[in-house]
């Protein structure tokens, strides 16, 4: 493959828009399993997924130009899916299923366009949403995440010159083939790329994806980022996302609904796919909640994946109750995939070695870590926390509380409210960097 000279790429800007996004396909892999489940069962919900930039210091609208980033957001509303995309989603096996998306699916799949979307400035942030049918709006969250962060990295190199860019671009991939070469150090390890709403560039994560297949081999499972998979000869990967727990429970008619809601979306995707995506997020309303209610089937699934909780603490507490629900945590898979770098991967994996199997979604750290590798200090090319996330779903707020009270989404109140009915027990507080 011939590789793409990437500083060259980013000084030489003659035209006049250069697409970030260029496919659909350019999104997570559990993006399309969820929607196939939104589609078949919930084609008249409507939901409203909202911008969040938890990293309040930043003043986004400051160092993004609002007309290049409408230009982009246009730009992705034009975008269909290809013949050639579509072939691909209907033939290829996933998971070690064929077919694993309905004919019937990809037909409406084929006429799909991203809807319309509603921007406005305050108090130096963007207040970007997108309200509709929830079949739509969710297939926003990553290509819009992935405008607003990349705008942000060529907002912050505009003005360098090319041999400034290309020092910059060497000392990154210096930094991150550092980190392939400790980590191929434990071949045992199994790492995906779970990187593209926070990614410095496309350009970038595609080297960082290659660079990770050359240098650990079989140790990389594959990229949650479906065109990359596509186009580089990967598995794509990915299972299911907060949005489910949190739409179901906005939409619960009373107590026992709302209690029931983060199993009734398990039951209706273990219908829909079972086998190898049987994996639990189980942190959407506290990892202690959904564990102490759990019915006894959930402790069949294939893993979970702990998302908020310190990766130790958490993967202990699943394996604890994995033991007193009378399973070997040997045969179950946990996947961890928080804010991870290469310490915490190497720390976790060597703490749980041998007692559960393991895999590393790894993200933000993977495809934006430009930290000290400019000539110069350019603060907007440190990576923020920002999310997309569902804010109300058929105009009834939705929440997250999530074992991180930072990590906490949704209306105050009613933030509040789901703490009282789901309790905080086990809710650990840490900075959210990425």
């Amino acid at each position: 493959m011939t590789k793409t000279d990437i500083a060259r790429r980013v000084y030489n800007h003659a035209w006049k828009l250069d697409p970030i996004v260029r496919s659909l396909l350019d999104t997570d892999f559990y993006k399309l399993l969820m929607l196939q489940m939104i589609w078949q069962l919930y084609p008249d919900v409507d939901a409203t997924f909202s911008l969040i930039n938890r990293t309040k210091t930043v003043r986004l609208a400051d160092e993004i130009d609002e007309h290049e980033l409408r230009e982009q957001l246009d730009h992705a509303r034009e975008l269909r899916f290809s013949k050639k995309e579509m072939i691909w989603l209907a033939g290829n096996s996933f998971y070690g299923r064929k077919q694993i998306f309905s004919p019937e699916f990809l037909a409406w799949l084929a006429k799909f366009r991203l809807p319309d979307y509603e921007l406005s400035r305050r108090d130096g942030q963007f207040e970007l949403t997108f309200c509709g049918r929830w079949a739509e709006t969710t297939m926003w969250e990553i290509p819009a995440l992935a405008i607003i962060n990349e705008l942000r990295s060529r907002s912050a190199m505009k003005g360098l010159g090319p041999f400034t860019l290309d020092v910059l671009y060497a000392r990154a991939k210096a930094k991150m083939w550092s980190k392939v070469e400790r980590l191929r150090q434990y071949p045992s390890l199994r790492i995906s790329d779970f990187g593209t709403r926070r990614r410095h560039s496309f350009l970038w994560q595609r080297w960082c994806v290659e660079a990770l297949k050359e240098g650990i081999g079989a140790s990389f499972s594959g990229s949650s980022n479906v065109l990359l998979a596509m186009d580089t000869d990967l598995e794509a990967l990915g299972t299911n996302a907060h949005e489910l727990p949190m739409v179901a429970a906005a939409l619960a008619r009373n107590d026992a609904e709302l209690a029931q809601a983060p199993y009734k979306v398990l039951q209706d995707w273990n219908q829909l796919y079972g086998g190898n995506l049987l994996i639990v997020l189980p942190d959407a309303f506290g990892t202690a909640a959904f564990l102490r209610d759990a019915p006894a089937w959930v402790a069949d699934w294939t893993g979970f994946r702990p998302d908020s909780a310190p990766p130790i603490e958490g993967g202990e507490k699943i394996i604890a109750w994995w033991k007193k629900m009378g399973r070997d945590p040997r045969e179950k898979l946990l996947i961890f995939s928080d804010g991870l770098d290469v310490e915490t991967i190497i720390e976790t994996y060597r703490h749980f070695e041998g007692r559960v199997r393991m895999s590393f979604g790894w993200g933000t750290n993977l495809t934006n870590d430009f930290a000290d590798c400019a000539p110069t200090e350019i603060r907007g090319l440190n990576p923020i926390s920002i999310v997309c996330k569902v804010s109300d779903a058929d105009g009834r707020p939705a929440v997250k509380l999530s074992d991180n009270p930072r990590k906490a989404t949704g209306d105050a109140a009613e933030v509040q409210r789901y703490l009282k009915f789901f309790g905080s027990e086990d809710f650990v507080e840490q900075a959210v960097k990425v």
